[in-house]
């Protein structure tokens, strides 16, 4: 099943959007019965009661019978989740996380392949998956970063990896926006992350991890990501090649609270420590020109520079595309 959130003339929906189901061939969706059906994070909220539901109109939308379909051309989609009660990132690939310490002079943690890394990012103004990335400054050193991510139903404190699948309700894909220059500092007061991380972007389409048939298993996506940046393929590493699953980072978030319905877990940037299928943000690519030739050649975002997401499995174009264009702020 493939759900969206659309922007809507119904206030009550203006911040959060319309739920929709869209059609597996990604160009059209299903309209809900309105008042019954308002935004996904409601919908999570009852997951348990609305899934099966749900279901049931999928299966007329794949037969055709659901009368209320629409064109995609003829809606706007936001992040399936606009905000929600908490974005939590993790750092799954052992590889990026080398490199990014090794770019900012950083030492690895003695305990990095046991416990993931993880930080606590801004969930109540998640970008459109084609919104323009703000820049306010060229010194801040914007950078992308390409992930998967799972949305959670809630999750009780405590939970351990091995019950942790039941809790994935749905996929997502994931642009971490970073500000390469503010982290230092910010890291270096001991308190973590906050101007160095403003919104966060997702691909419009989510889905239950059924849609991805046997790519999902262990608790991974083993499918190529896909970068592009001015048009040309910038990575393409392997999502499934994360060190820690998407189970030990649920375990992980949930070790000192209960996590509430529509909790986004991020995998990190995905990264492989074969260069040859690139990478899947900025600072990976500059620390391995400053490694192999002593200089970094490749700048970090500049106004007017675009990027696309993507994951493409079997010719499709699963999740939609990310597709975003650099605006300096004036």
């Amino acid at each position: 099943m493939i759900l969206a959130s659309i922007r809507s003339a119904r206030k009550e929906l203006a911040f959060d959007g319309e739920l929709v189901i869209v059609h597996p061939s990604r160009d059209s969706i299903a309209i809900l019965p309105q008042p019954e059906w308002g935004c996904l994070l409601e919908t999570l909220s009852f997951w348990g009661e609305r899934e099966p539901k749900l279901r049931d109109i999928d299966t007329q939308v794949r037969a055709g019978t659901w009368k209320e379909m629409r064109p995609v051309a003829d809606v706007s989609f936001l992040a399936p989740l606009p905000r929600t009660w908490a974005f939590l990132d993790g750092s799954a690939f052992i590889e990026h996380v080398k490199l990014v310490r090794k770019a900012r002079g950083a030492e690895l943690p003695d305990d990095l392949f046991t416990i993931p890394l993880m930080y606590q990012g801004a969930s109540d103004n998640l970008l459109s998956p084609t919104e323009d990335l703000p820049l306010i400054d060229q010194a801040h050193g914007m950078d992308f970063e390409s992930e998967v991510a799972v949305i959670t139903d809630a999750v009780p404190m405590g939970t351990p990896a091995a019950q942790a699948s039941s809790h994935v309700k749905l996929l997502v894909l994931l642009n971490d926006v970073s500000l390469r220059e503010l982290i230092p500092r910010e890291l270096g007061t001991g308190f973590g992350f906050f101007h160095g991380k403003p919104p966060s972007s997702l691909a419009p389409f989510a889905l239950t991890p059924d849609e991805l048939g046997g790519a999902w298993h262990d608790g991974r996506v083993h499918v190529p990501l896909e970068t592009w940046l001015n048009g040309s393929r910038f990575g393409f590493p392997d999502a499934g090649l994360m060190h820690f699953s998407f189970f030990q980072l649920i375990e992980h978030a949930a070790k000192t609270r209960p996590l509430s319905p529509g909790t986004i877990i991020g995998s990190g940037t995905v990264s492989n420590e074969d260069a040859s299928v690139g990478a899947s943000c900025l600072v990976e690519q500059r620390m391995r020109e400053k490694i192999e030739s002593g200089s970094i050649k490749t700048q970090y975002l500049r106004d007017g520079d675009a990027i696309s997401i993507k994951m493409i499995q079997n010719g499709v174009n699963v999740f939609g595309s990310i597709e975003h264009r650099v605006r300096q702020v004036r």
